[in-house]
C-alpha cells in the first residue's frame, strides 16, 4: 500500500491531584479555550519525557547517535581534546576557534577562558557531529605550532569544511530527527521536525485547589517541642487531557537516512530504509501511550496510561481533535449518563463524522479505549497491535 503521508495521534490521559508541568510562577500551567480556561501540559515537557524515558521502547534502544542539548558543549568538546592527548591552552584556544567561527552561535567572540565555553542558548550537537568536530580539532592541534595558528586553522577549515558539517547533519541525534534542531549558527544545520507535538489540555475547565503542608523535623518532635521544619503551599490540578501528535512520514524517512523528503515520497525507497523509520513510529507509540510527564513525581506519583488512544494514517494534510473540546465538556451532564470520560470519545467521534461527511477525508483507522465505544471506520486494537499497524504501513509502504 501506499506510504501515508502523515500519521496522527490522539490521546485521552487522565491525572488526578498532580502537577505535571508549572509555570514561572510555580502553578500549574493553563490554556483559555472556548467557554473555559484548562490546565495544559506543554508539548516541550512531554517530548523532553519521551526522549530520556528508559524503558524496552525507549528511544535510546534504537541504536541510533543520540544527541546533547547544552549551553557547555565547547566545554564537552574542550575536554575530549585534552583527552587525545592535546595541552589545556591548545584545547582551550581549540573551543574559542569554533565559537568565533559561529560554530553554535553568533555570539561571544569577546569572551575568553571559561566564559568563552558556554553558549548563549542550549544546543542540541550530535554525537558524530561532536565527534568529527573533536577529531578534526585534534590533527589540526597535532600540527599548530601555537594557539593563535591553531585558531586560524581552525577558523579557515571550518569554512573550508562546512559542506562536510553540513552533510552529516543525519547524524545530529535522533531527538532533532523526530523532533527538529533550529540553530543561529553559521555553520551547523537547521533541521525540520518530523514529529510536531501539540499541548496537552483538559477537556474540561481546570480543576485546581491549593495543597498546604508541613515538613515533620523529627528531633523536634524527640525533644517534644511543637512546630515543624517549614510551612509549604503548592497547586494541584486534577483533569482528564487531550493529546495530539503528528508525524511526517517522508521527513521522517529523509531525517534518519539522508534522503531528500519530496524524492521519497514521490519516487519510493527501498523497503530496508524505511525499517528504521517503521521502529521509530512503533516506539514512539508506546511512548506517548505509557509515558507520564510530572514535576512533584515523587508526592503525587502522575503516572497513567492513555484511556484512549486513535491512530490515523493518510495523505491529507492532518488536523487536529481539539475542536471537539471548543465549549469543554461539563463535569456533570444529567442528560448524559456516561463518564465524562465516554462523553469525550463521544464528542471525539462526532467530530470525526462531521468532518469526514464535510471532506471525506481518505483516512485509515485503529484505536484503544478502555471503554465500550465505537470509533467512525476505526478497527479496534491493543497497544502492541496498534505499533504493529503504524510500522508495518511505514516499512510496508511505498514512499
Amino acid at each position: 500500500m501506499p506510504l501515508p503521508r502523515f500519521i496522527q495521534i490522539h490521546t485521552l490521559h487522565t491525572y488526578p491531584a498532580a502537577l505535571l508541568n508549572r509555570d514561572d510562577a510555580g502553578l500549574a500551567k493553563r490554556l483559555p479555550l472556548g467557554n473555559a480556561v484548562r490546565t495544559r501540559i506543554s508539548s516541550q515537557c512531554l517530548k523532553r519525557h519521551w526522549r530520556v524515558t528508559d524503558d524496552q521502547f525507549a528511544l535510546s534502544k534504537l541504536d541510533v547517535p543520540m544527541a546533547i542539548r547544552s549551553r557547555a558543549t565547547l566545554e564537552l568538546i574542550s575536554k575530549r581534546i585534552q583527552e587525545n592527548g592535546i595541552s589545556a591552552a591548545l584545547a582551550q584556544a581549540a573551543a574559542e576557534a569554533l565559537r568565533d567561527a559561529g560554530l553554535l552561535d553568533k555570539g561571544g567572540k569577546d569572551k575568553k577562558g571559561e566564559d568563552a565555553l558556554k553558549t548563549g542558548q542550549a544546543v542540541l550537537m550530535g554525537k558524530p557531529e561532536i565527534d568529527y568536530l573533536v577529531r578534526r580539532c585534534t590533527e589540526l592541534a597535532q600540527t599548530s605550532p601555537d594557539e593563535k595558528s591553531l585558531r586560524a586553522d581552525i577558523i579557515s577549515a571550518l569554512k573550508d569544511e562546512k559542506k562536510n558539517i553540513e552533510a552529516i547533519k543525519h547524524g545530529s541525534g535522533l531527538e532533532s530527527a523526530l523532533f527538529g534542531r533550529m540553530v543561529t549558527s553559521d555553520i551547523l544545520a537547521s533541521r525540520e521536525a518530523s514529529v510536531s507535538v501539540a499541548h496537552a489540555f483538559t477537556v474540561h475547565q481546570a480543576q485546581v485547589e491549593n495543597d498546604y503542608f508541613t515538613v515533620v523535623d523529627d528531633l523536634m518532635q524527640e525533644a517534644g517541642e511543637l512546630g515543624s521544619a517549614g510551612i509549604f503551599d503548592t497547586e494541584l490540578a486534577s483533569g482528564l487531557y487531550y493529546g495530539y501528535v503528528v508525524v511526517d512520514v517522508p521527513q521522517l524517512v529523509e531525517n534518519l537516512e539522508g534522503i531528500d523528503a519530496t524524492d521519497c515520497f514521490a519516487n519510493g525507497t527501498p523497503a530496508e530504509r524505511r525499517e528504521l523509520a517503521g521502529r521509530v513510529v512503533q516506539h514512539l507509540l508506546h511512548l506517548i501511550a505509557t509515558v507520564s510527564p510530572g514535576a512533584k513525581r515523587g508526592s503525587t506519583a502522575p503516572f497513567d496510561w492513555a484511556k484512549f488512544m486513535l491512530v490515523e494514517a493518510g495523505d491529507w494534510q492532518p488536523r487536529s481533535l481539539a475542536g471537539a473540546f471548543h465549549d469543554a465538556l461539563p463535569l456533570e451532564d444529567k442528560a448524559n449518563a456516561g463518564t465524562i470520560r465516554q462523553r469525550a470519545v463521544m464528542r471525539i467521534t462526532q467530530e470525526i463524522t462531521a468532518m469526514d461527511e464535510a471532506y471525506g477525508s481518505p483516512l485509515a483507522r485503529r484505536f484503544l479505549a478502555l471503554d465500550a465505544v465505537e470509533i467512525a471506520g476505526a478497527e479496534r486494537a491493543n497497544l502492541t497491535k496498534l505499533g504493529e499497524w503504524a510500522s508495518a504501513i511505514v516499512r510496508q509502504g511505498a514512499c
